[in-house]
């Protein structure tokens, strides 16, 4: 049995203290009987990460970020590697986000070096997986997701996504207030699930894919609900508690 996830990607929004008042008030009501059942993670931008781990003060609520680079140290300004991350205790790394590879050239080359870099010093890559709505009306939906998949293998082996998450988002479903059907992302989720089973069954069956295209509350519980969907990479209804902890009671009332 896979236990859901659900992270909030934050993105470039929010000051410190709105963070600290975020995070608080989403530790503050994430109870024992949710976090028991989902993993329940927030990504704020990285200069508010020490401030996001002590406002969630031990609570079960997890720590990520929205992006690492792919070396440990040297001549890389601007990045920021996996162990720093762990530092500030950080257990999940977005990795691939649609918004870093349309808007800042990440390849699906530099996405598996990071993927690999990330799992290297112990910590959960979420690998973002998608397609734009040029691709989904050209029918090539899954031979781009193939070929982001490929590239961690290419990197990582056949089991390079064996302590990792996947997030499967539709770009055109992103921010645009379109959302896929529960029936088109089961179709991918699975897809994607046999592509990874097609490598090494075993991390298949444990793989947590999420659907990372516009989850809200009152479309959480259908997209969870199908076989193939362990939670969601929310992007705007992370930004309100009361929306994100909808969708974290949504996810935790399927597992």
């Amino acid at each position: 049995m896979r236990t859901p996830m659900v992270a909030g990607n934050w993105k470039l929004n929010g000051s410190r203290e709105s963070a600290v008042a975020l995070a608080s008030e989403i530790a503050a009501s994430a109870q024992d009987d949710m976090t028991s059942k989902v993993d329940v993670v927030v990504c704020p931008v990285s200069v508010h990460l020490g401030d996001v781990s002590t406002a969630l003060n031990g609570a079960a609520v997890k720590l990520g970020a929205q992006n690492a680079g792919a070396e440990e140290e040297g001549a890389f300004t601007g990045e920021v590697s996996a162990s720093m991350l762990a530092e500030y205790g950080c257990e999940y790394v977005i990795i691939g986000h649609s918004e870093r590879r349309s808007l800042f050239g990440d390849t699906n080359a530099s996405c598996a070096a990071r993927h690999k870099a990330v799992a290297a010093a112990g910590l959960t890559p979420v690998f973002c997986v998608g397609e734009t709505l040029d691709d989904r009306e050209a029918g090539n939906t899954m031979a781009v997701v193939e070929s982001q998949l490929q590239a961690v293998f290419d990197v990582c082996g056949d089991n390079g996504f064996a302590s990792a998450v996947v997030a499967y988002e539709p770009v055109w479903a992103i921010g645009t207030g379109k959302t896929a059907t529960p029936e088109q992302a089961q179709e991918v989720h699975a897809n994607i699930r046999e592509l990874v089973a097609a490598r090494d069954p075993q991390t298949a069956s444990a793989l947590r894919i999420l659907y990372g295209g516009s989850m809200k509350p009152d479309n959480a519980a259908d997209l969870i609900g199908k076989p193939d969907i362990d939670g969601g990479l929310i992007g705007g209804a992370a930004l309100k508690s009361a929306d994100f902890l909808a969708i974290c009671q949504a996810a935790a009332a399927q597992a």
